[in-house]
């Protein structure tokens, strides 16, 4: 984790901070009459915001501090803090929980050495601050002296809340940092199946318009061929006729599938093209038998259905993953019925072990870890089943991973038939 903190977001925090010492110890002098050594006080404060208008005024902003930088400043906080604590009654006073506030910081943007100076400091001066304090403020004529066991307990306090909250917001922000990184990976891999797509109805279009002209161009050639009298410009005929046919074969080929025959009918697919489209990058892999199947309530109509890319990368992915660890066999059936289309993807491998299975969906889990690398050359399968898994519920899809019985793994996805189904015209 790198330092992500501006410059202006430091010295704007430490005014903050400032303004809150002040407001407290003029509420305690002004209001409550408490006895404090406010000319020390003050001046420590006082002393704080010069060196922080200098700061502000000598460095841009907008500027991103490095993470050492960054760590020596909130370490200027935490001395200011553990000074003020000091005149002011150590670690019985009641704000030496502000303590804290630097350390959770940093555990929050800067990386975990700088992290660990920061709490090292806290934890120290939250200890020292038990036994090196001047005289807590109090009201005239009172004085507060208490005994060396609540002193210990409150730094044993501090210093517990010190490492814990600090501990909950560095995993926090971990967690965070890993969630945004992935989901940025996966926006790419939608944008990049996206145009891929595009490409795809592109070029159905374009074979489909092209078709007329290149059928003008060879009956024009062929003409030109019969009607020549020189053998150079009966050569360049023939050529030209060679050429529109070699076209034709190559658009022949775009259009083959019935499904890429036009921007319309690119759009829409079966069940039945969805799965063979999705096993075929695996369906020459040696040493397992890929299947796919479709069936579907009786009475009820088989659905066409949107070509989403998210659901073709994602659900490659999963049969991908299949085929690494299938024993023999991958199956994947497609199931319709009046209310919902779901799509199940099962291997007869070893299955998931127990502790990730809960886990699975999540970014950076990895696999099962018996299999090093796969049929397929990948792997593992944490980010690319979070990914796999972030992409169908985009869809509306509610996906499950569960083992099968005997043996094996099943991956699941199920939607509303109405959320995939292209309705009738």
């Amino acid at each position: 984790m790198r330092g992500r903190l501006r410059m202006r977001t430091l010295v704007t925090l430490r005014w903050v901070v400032l303004l809150g010492e002040v407001a407290i110890l003029l509420v305690a002098s002004l209001g409550l009459g408490f006895r404090a050594p406010y000319a020390l006080c003050f001046g420590l404060i006082g002393a704080s915001a010069w060196i922080n208008l200098l700061t502000g005024v000598a460095s841009p902003g907008q500027r991103m501090t490095g993470a050492w930088e960054a760590a020596a400043q909130l370490a200027f906080d935490v001395a200011q803090i553990t000074g003020l604590l000091y005149l002011t009654g150590g670690i019985a006073n009641p704000f030496s929980l502000m303590l804290i506030a630097p350390v959770t910081l940093a555990a929050a943007t800067l990386p975990l050495a700088p992290v660990g100076v920061l709490g090292g400091m806290a934890v120290a001066a939250s200890i020292g601050l038990a036994f090196f304090r001047m005289e807590l403020p109090a009201a005239p004529g009172i004085h507060v002296d208490l005994p060396p066991s609540y002193l210990i307990g409150a730094a044993a306090a501090n210093v517990a809340g010190i490492l814990i909250i600090a501990g909950y917001v560095r995993q926090a922000a971990e967690e965070s940092a890993r969630m945004a990184l992935a989901l940025d990976v996966t926006q790419t891999v939608l944008s990049r199946e996206q145009r891929l797509s595009a490409l795809g109805a592109l070029a159905a279009a374009a074979a489909h318009e092209l078709g007329t002209p290149l059928a003008t161009i060879s009956i024009v050639a062929k003409e030109m061929a019969r009607e020549a009298t020189l053998p150079n410009v009966k050569e360049d005929a023939d050529l030209l006729v060679a050429q529109a046919a070699r076209c034709r074969e190559i658009l022949a080929r775009l259009t083959d599938a019935p499904e890429t025959a036009s921007d319309e009918v690119h759009e829409r697919m079966s069940l039945l093209q969805l799965l063979h489209e999705v096993l075929e990058p695996h369906a020459s892999v040696k040493g397992v038998r890929v299947e796919a199947i479709v069936t579907g309530a009786p009475g009820v109509q088989a659905p066409d259905i949107w070509r989403m890319p998210e659901v073709l990368h994602a659900l490659t992915s999963f049969v991908e993953n299949a085929v690494d660890f299938a024993a023999s066999e991958v199956l994947v059936t497609a199931r319709f019925d009046a209310a919902s289309v779901a799509i199940e993807v099962r291997d007869d491998g070893p299955g998931f072990s127990p502790d990730i299975l809960a886990k699975l969906g999540e970014p950076y889990v990895t696999s099962r870890p018996s299999i090093q690398s796969g049929r397929t050359g990948h792997i593992g399968m944490g980010l690319g089943f979070f990914i796999a898994k972030t992409l169908l519920e985009r869809t509306a899809a509610q996906v499950a991973f569960q083992n099968a019985r005997p043996h094996g793994a099943v991956v699941s996805a199920r939607w509303p038939r109405a959320q995939i189904e292209v309705s009738s015209p």
